[in-house]
């Protein structure tokens, strides 16, 4: 936030001397675009900027070229705004003769291996499957799916894939260049503590040409706004705040310095935090792991008794009633509709006694719920 203060003042000091790509922008988020690339492993020349994961998603959906009869694949398991995404393309498409179509594949939660989302997955593609759109780390479920094997999978199906690895970035390890995505887009403002409204988009480099920001701006007929036409389109959508993104290298730079071990052991670090928060919940309600620690990053969710529970209405009151009779913030859903969940994440800033509070109140809660 200081960083970020520090940037904003030598915006308004000279805004046009600070925002004219021809002038300084263009070197400063050249640099961002450096430090994000060594990040997850890619080229910074195939990055671009976006405001946030979801918008990423959004500019690969409404350039993405479905021909008649095409058919893109979500998961049930998917942030519902990008699944949003998904049937809203589909359906401006669908207007066209032949028209385009969204099949769901459907994960099973509780879940006991990376097996089953391949198996769910290979089941949902079809002749027509055009593009997969994946999470990296599931939002509602915190599951990490075995992306790689299943970018592979659709490849070998002729099938182009969108990575949503909104979670991803400071929480697992990214390296784009070993999973080879058609599409990646993951968020700053999440695991990598930087400002909101900051996140990038990867394309492969086969398709850049074809993807455009989702707003149309000066960069559609000015080459020079980037090194390529895909950066120059990306670079400049209108006039914007920047200094979300050139705040980056900061956050990156103070998370990496928190551990001995730099970023990778606060991942870890987080990972068995989560676990053992998750233990503690487990413990009080008398239940079974839902999924294997292995698919697990810092994010962990846990069913709750649907007796006692109940639906939608009863899940959000849960909720407020946590929040507001114990000061515990933690999202309580139902997933599938049926299923009520309670999810937990885990920084550097938790620790167990928080969790372990958690498992002490949440019974009582049930219980005063069910009465």
């Amino acid at each position: 936030m200081e960083a970020q203060r520090e940037w904003i003042e030598r915006l308004e000091y000279d805004p046009i001397e600070f925002l004219g790509p021809e002038r300084s922008l263009l070197p400063k988020l050249d640099r961002v675009r450096d430090c994000i690339g060594s990040l997850v492993g890619a080229d910074p020349r195939d990055l671009a900027f976006v405001r946030n994961a979801t918008d990423g998603v959004n500019a690969v959906l409404r350039s993405f070229p479905f021909s008649p009869g095409g058919e893109v694949v979500i998961t049930n398991h998917g942030y519902n705004a990008c699944n949003n995404a998904a049937r809203y393309a589909a359906e401006r498409c669908g207007k066209q003769p032949g028209g385009a179509t969204v099949s769901v594949a459907e994960l099973p939660f509780p879940i006991e291996s990376n097996a089953q989302v391949i198996e769910a997955i290979d089941a949902t593609l079809t002749s027509k499957t055009r593009l997969l759109l994946i999470d990296h780390v599931t939002s509602p479920t915190g599951l990490g799916l075995p992306v790689k094997e299943l970018i592979e999978l659709a490849h070998r199906r002729g099938v182009r894939v969108l990575v949503d690895g909104a979670h991803a970035p400071g929480m697992v390890p990214v390296d784009l260049s070993d999973l080879n995505p058609d599409y990646y887009t993951g968020n700053h403002h999440k695991w990598l503590c930087g400002p909101k409204t900051s996140g990038f988009l990867y394309v492969r480099r086969d398709w850049q040409h074809e993807v455009h920001p989702t707003t149309i701006s000066h960069g559609a007929n000015s080459p020079g706004l980037g090194k390529t036409p895909f950066l120059a389109e990306f670079n400049w959508v209108g006039t914007y705040d920047p200094t979300p993104i050139l705040s980056m290298p900061t956050a990156i730079e103070f998370l990496c310095g928190l551990k001995e071990g730099g970023l990778a052991q606060l991942m870890r670090d987080n990972h068995a935090l989560v676990l053992a928060g998750r233990d503690a919940l487990l413990n009080a309600l008398g239940c079974d792991p839902p999924a294997p620690a292995d698919m697990l990053g810092s994010l962990a969710s846990v069913p709750l008794p649907a007796e006692r529970v109940g639906d939608g209405e009863s899940a959000n009151r849960l909720q407020r009633r946590i929040f507001h009779e114990h000061a515990i913030e933690v999202p309580i859903f139902l997933l599938k509709g049926t299923l009520p969940c309670l999810r937990i994440s885990a920084q550097a800033y938790n620790s167990l006694d928080q969790y372990k509070r958690l498992a002490d109140v949440l019974p009582l809660c049930l219980e005063s719920e069910r009465n």
